[in-house]
């Protein structure tokens, strides 16, 4: 029972991801059941942010997480986000071909076929949202130097981000806390700000990888060799479907998916190192990184913000990442990023988290570096 219990509390982004493709695929009012099951996330969010949970381990140390099946259901979220993303290239053919709204059925399931510009906002707007979720498994996978890192590709590249895997595992993790890295936010940055150069330098991160690389290969920047470049290329398909089910009013709802998906990935960048920092050369320790433990931000996030030890263990499974005493925001991640956007509040709610860390956490030369950030 306890097997079952420690692998099935990760099921819940599949199972959301797939009532939301069912919600689009009905039509109506359904459309919108992503964007409520988000903030329905963040009510179970806020109310759970007292319970935490250490991992589950048996009297011999070994971890009740199944490895076979994390992973094949990890592999499987790939083929259900572009699932997800045809089912709104499906509906956005229907409102661009003024397919008349009418109730039909499928296989016994009713379903209304056409759509009202309102709902096809609602239905961008959900997939949008759980396509953003999307980084919490191209992120898991991107650790994994087999097959794995290549299923991570593609699943960023369903939000034109698959410079994101080279990026996290070369720069972010080796760099992070110093301004090297790209997808750490200096204090005083707001989401915002932050979403863009953090997309922007992760890419040139990537590109510059590529470009010394296929220098020293002396191949042309423009070949197959370039990872960089055939990153982006996987993306094509999404453009291609979308392009073909609504032509410029495809390419926007593209966009704003695209746009959503990178802005969750970076705000979660965003959340995990918010003003922490990092002496350059010093070792990567727990300290560097903020937590956010409460029992649905771990369940929901496959324990993406147990960020202290996944930085210091960073091949560890998910499930055997546990706490180390690592800084911690007090709340979970739908209630922390609801403060991200609003800026002013933020910076109030973690004034005194970093002056906590500043005088109990830092070195000496860390503890220089912000004064000289909070004297700019």
């Amino acid at each position: 029972m306890k097997t079952f219990y420690v692998n099935a509390r990760y099921l819940i982004v599949p199972l959301m991801t797939i009532a939301t493709i069912f919600g689009i695929f009905l039509g109506n009012n359904f459309v919108w059941l992503g964007v409520i099951l988000f903030g329905f996330n963040t009510i179970i969010d806020t109310l759970t942010k007292d319970i935490h949970l250490r991992a589950d381990f048996d009297e011999d140390g070994n971890s009740f997480g199944i490895k076979k099946f994390q992973y094949a259901v990890m592999y499987l979220m790939l083929p259900t986000f572009i699932v997800l993303q045809i089912i709104l290239a499906w509906r956005l053919f229907h409102y661009t071909s003024a397919y008349p709204i009418e109730v039909l059925s499928l296989f016994g399931i009713t379903y209304q076929s056409g759509i009202s510009g309102i709902n096809l906002i609602g239905a961008t707007l959900s997939a949008g949202l759980w396509a953003g979720l999307g980084i919490i498994y191209g992120h898991e996978l991107s650790h994994n130097r087999k097959e794995g890192f290549f299923i991570s590709r593609l699943i960023m590249s369903l939000s034109g981000a698959s410079h994101f895997t080279y990026a996290h595992v070369y720069n972010h993790h080796l760099d992070l806390g110093h301004e090297d890295d790209p997808a750490t936010a200096p204090r005083g940055r707001n989401v915002y700000h932050h979403a863009w150069l953090s997309h922007v330098g992760q890419s040139k991160y990537s590109f510059d990888l590529e470009r010394d690389k296929l220098k020293k290969q002396r191949k042309s920047f423009f070949s197959l060799s370039n990872k960089w470049i055939i990153g982006y290329l996987y993306s094509l398909p999404s453009i291609i479907i979308f392009v073909w089910a609504g032509g410029v009013i495809g390419i926007l709802s593209l966009l704003v998916v695209w746009v959503i998906s990178n802005f969750l990935l970076e705000a979660l960048n965003f959340m995990g190192h918010y003003g922490l920092i990092r002496e350059h050369g010093k070792p990567v320790e727990h300290r560097h990184s903020w937590d956010n433990d409460n029992v649905f931000t771990s369940w929901f996030f496959i324990e993406i913000g147990r960020q202290g030890d996944h930085h210091v263990r960073g091949e560890t499974y998910f499930w055997e990442l546990d706490d180390v005493d690592a800084p911690n925001y007090g709340i979970g991640y739908f209630s922390l990023f609801v403060l991200t956007l609003i800026p002013p509040l933020f910076r109030k709610f973690t004034k005194e988290l970093l002056e906590d860390w500043d005088r109990n956490k830092a070195t000496d030369s860390e503890r220089k570096i912000a004064h000289q950030i909070g004297n700019l």
